[in-house]
């Protein structure tokens, strides 16, 4: 198997080389990744410049652009082979709920189904992160059931790993997205020249957080697997949406 791997805390971030070593245990690997943090760059794409790769290692790549810039490039032309499952994260950092919306990590996945291929993104939740190897371990186990099992091609697995040693962990859940409280207010400051600066405010409390969300999963000390997809479309609304445009 050959993997793709990306992220959005940027090539030098633990949590993407500690995935990328766990990987290279069962699979050939691929690591293309921005030069620098690029978290919440969501599904950007780098069109009014021109994007430049620097080789960092064996098999590892920095790009001067968006996590969805690193799949695109890397399967549109970096790589002269198509890789087997593309991988993002793992990040510093929930991605619950409405999280996903924003995320450069979930976007990276994203990319990667675009472009026709299983994606996973993986986040370890938590507040002093340790336990990388956790959540590299879970995705591990994950791509070898992949690899004798495939799922919906439409499908993005979207998984949250407790931040805490793998025997620690409550199990695996199969869960929906909550949804958070509206976000912090932000933050005003002024910069060394008194001129007034904000700064965007923490994202809100799990509010959706029942059991069966993400949120409820992970407060249990289980890893939260949610699938999501990628057509946003309403579709039990087109027919009252005919009906008031009168079509």
């Amino acid at each position: 198997m050959k993997i793709l791997v990306s992220n959005d805390d940027g090539y030098m971030a633990t949590g993407i080389n500690v995935l990328a070593d766990a990987l290279q245990q069962i699979a050939d690997v691929v690591v293309v990744a921005p030069d620098r943090n690029r978290s919440a760059a969501s599904n950007s794409l780098t069109l009014s410049s021109p994007l430049r790769v620097s080789e960092v290692g064996e098999n590892r790549y920095s790009v001067n652009g968006t996590p969805s810039d690193c799949v695109h490039l890397a399967l549109t032309g970096l790589l002269d082979y198509e890789p087997d499952l593309v991988v993002s994260g793992i990040n510093h950092g929930a991605n619950l709920g409405d999280d996903v919306i924003y995320s450069g990590t979930v976007a990276a996945a994203m990319e990667g189904r675009f472009l026709g291929l299983p994606t996973i993104a993986v986040s370890l939740v938590g507040q002093k992160l340790l336990h990388f190897d956790t959540a590299a371990r879970v995705v591990s186990d994950m791509v070898q059931k992949l690899d004798t099992s495939a799922l919906s091609s439409d499908v993005i697995l979207n998984v949250n790993v407790p931040n805490r040693p793998f025997e620690d962990l409550t199990g695996v859940r199969a869960v929906r997205l909550g949804f958070r409280h509206k976000s912090e207010p932000v933050v005003r400051s002024k910069d060394p020249h008194g001129r007034t600066i904000f700064w965007v405010g923490p994202a809100g409390k799990g509010q959706d957080a029942g059991d069966g969300t993400d949120f409820h999963a992970i407060e249990q000390g289980a890893v939260s697997v949610t699938p999501i997809k990628v057509d946003l479309t309403r579709h039990d609304s087109l027919p009252q949406l005919r009906e008031w445009l009168n079509i």
